[in-house]
């Protein structure tokens, strides 16, 4: 019986999958590999070896993420744009880590919140590209697709698809997890003395006193609170620390997808978090297939082009069952694009109850080149898509709850601007990147106080919002006089007359039984039948209705507890509540 207990779960396993069955089902972004029985060998051995994760550790990290879908926990997701096997060295790897726990010290202080760490390493070693050959001086051969498959110089060996890479790449991943568990347990994240940790980029911030403020602020704390509990607190020595990458290669995840005891359903233990990206993100492609049916938590990026109706379906095809901690969308949209597509594809999310992490990756839709070709990506550019996803997510209802960044902790000089004022001139300095510009140990920590300070501010009033409240105001104080004569004017109708982006709510879906956010319970606390529906004048906008919520229009428009009726204009007349729209009128009785 106490078997049968620890296993009951909500939730179904897949139906008609098996760690096989995306084969039957198209296939992009995999390499051709000449010889088929050398493939076959490499996968044989890789499915003997070692898994590099616990099932144990996968369900932690989704009872985290299921957290900071309530708002509990920020996820901060960093790393590298692709692993090579040259820098699976001591220096490079504890330098990634010690940037990613600087910055989720930053986030810890700034947000008050826990942050869930997980990186983009121990298995980042393989990288979509938007074409299968590449071109130079007249000559073509295989693109390079990351250390997994191919070698980055221009010849004819290097380019060529090798599976024995496959199990050279399972190596390099074991070799790099194990040393960050090993740093991790050894007190390399300690607490206790943040002010140690290399603070080399202050001189060119213009955050350096406030986080020096900060890190005395926490080392004060922690003596304090140890003075009060009469001995060392030994749980801030250590952090927890999860893995992550593109679950591209299906052939390599499919060696790593096992069945555990004490256990249902299969797990991908190559990594903790795999993701989707946007090439691979096809409903009835091989990719989304494998994915549905293992049971770690996952990314789907989306960007511009993907529509709300599919997305619907993707989030339906990867998590039927709505479970907590299981899906996160990561939006990658640029900056100049967001505000167009992001709204419409929260309002899908919104209408279906689907419970999602939202996440935001800046970097790559804001790459670009340069003059002379190089591949970067601004400093402010990144910052601004950012800045702009807090807002319309405070807008919409939902909750940026994550961040997911190309970063380093190398000098290097990849992306344009930041706390150095980086230049295209400066980019030949440092450019070490074989794919995708990153950013740099100042960029990082830079961008981490950003996201603390945004996270904790309400969403800012743009001209269209002010001239809304001052009109409300104005408007309340017109039936001061009514109340008196009216007990209905002293509760139900101050209340229709707040403005909505006061009310705005800001985390992600709790339950679909009260409609999945905190507005709706303070709804519910509206008894009379009279107070059954709220009405938000939409005249200081210009628009009647309608619209999506990254417009003003959709912060001022009419809106009603059943989110059923959205009503031209309302009326009292004898007593009555009538509302008119588009299917006639509608009566409440006062």
């Amino acid at each position: 019986m106490a078997h049968s207990e620890r296993n009951i779960s909500p939730v179904r396993e897949a139906r008609g999958w098996s760690p096989t069955s995306w084969q039957a089902r198209p296939a992009v972004q995999q390499p051709s590999y000449a010889d088929a029985a050398e493939l076959e060998r490499a996968l044989a051995k890789l499915h003997d070896l070692p898994p590099l994760v616990t099932s144990w550790e996968v369900l932690a990290l989704k009872k985290q993420i299921a957290e900071a879908q309530d708002g509990r926990r920020f996820l901060l997701q960093g790393g590298d744009c692709a692993e090579s096997f040259a820098d699976c060295s001591s220096p490079l790897i504890s330098n990634r880590l010690k940037v990613l726990l600087q910055m989720s010290l930053v986030l810890v202080h700034g947000l008050k919140l826990p942050v869930v760490r997980v990186g983009r390493f121990a298995g980042q070693y393989a990288k979509p590209r938007s074409a299968d050959a590449e071109e130079r001086d007249g000559a073509s051969l295989p693109s390079y697709r990351g250390d997994i498959v191919n070698s980055p110089e221009f010849t004819a060996a290097a380019r060529r698809p090798d599976p024995q890479r496959l199990v050279e790449a399972h190596a390099h991943s074991a070799l790099t997890m194990n040393f960050v568990r090993a740093l991790i347990d050894g007190g390399f994240a300690d607490l206790h003395h943040p002010e140690y940790w290399d603070l080399e980029w202050v001189k060119y911030s213009p955050l350096q006193s406030e986080y020096q403020r900060m890190v005395e602020s926490i080392g004060d704390s922690l003596r304090f609170m140890e003075t009060l509990h009469g001995a060392p607190i030994g749980s801030f020595s250590r952090v927890d620390f999860y893995t992550s990458h593109e679950a591209l290669l299906l052939h390599y995840e499919q060696a790593q997808t096992r069945q555990v005891p004490r256990q249902w359903g299969w797990f991908n233990l190559s990594t903790h978090f795999p993701w989707i990206g946007m090439r691979t993100a096809d409903v009835d492609g091989a990719h989304v297939e494998y994915c549905r049916g293992i049971r770690n938590p996952m990314g789907v990026k989306i960007g511009p082009s993907v529509k709300p109706e599919t997305l619907k379906r993707l989030i339906a095809a990867l998590n039927p069952d709505n479970e907590p901690g299981r899906l996160t969308l990561i939006h990658r949209m640029g900056a100049d694009r967001i505000e167009a597509h992001l709204p419409a594809l929260i309002d899908a999310v919104k209408a279906e109850g689907a419970r999602v992490l939202w996440c935001c990756d800046p970097m790559h839709g804001n790459t670009e080149s340069t003059s002379v070709g190089v591949k970067t990506r601004r400093f402010e550019n990144i910052r601004a898509e950012l800045d702009r996803a807090f807002d319309i997510h405070a807008a919409c209802g939902t909750r940026l709850g994550g961040a997911h960044l190309e970063l380093t902790g190398e000098n290097v000089t990849e992306c344009l601007g930041g706390a150095r004022d980086l230049t295209e001139t400066d980019l030949a300095r440092a450019y070490k990147s074989t794919v995708d510009p990153r950013l740099n140990y100042e960029q990082s920590i830079e961008l981490a106080m950003m996201i603390a300070e945004r996270a904790r501010q309400p969403r800012r009033r743009s001209a269209s919002d002010t001239t809304l409240s001052m009109a409300t105001g104005r408007m309340a104080r017109d039936f001061r006089s009514s109340r008196r004569r009216n007990p209905f004017f002293s509760s139900a109708f101050r209340w229709s007359l707040t403005p909505l982006v006061d009310l705005i709510p800001m985390c992600s879906p709790i339950s679909r039984r009260v409609g999945g956010y905190p507005l709706a319970s303070r709804q519910a606390e509206m008894k009379s039948s009279a107070c059954c529906w709220r009405w938000v004048s939409c005249g200081f906008t210009g628009r009647a209705s309608g619209g999506g919520c990254g417009d003003h229009a959709a912060y001022t428009e009419r809106v009603y507890t059943n989110n059923l009726l959205r009503s031209s204009f309302a009326e009292e007349s004898g007593g009555r509540r009538i509302c008119r729209d588009a299917r006639g009128p509608r009566t409440w009785r006062a």
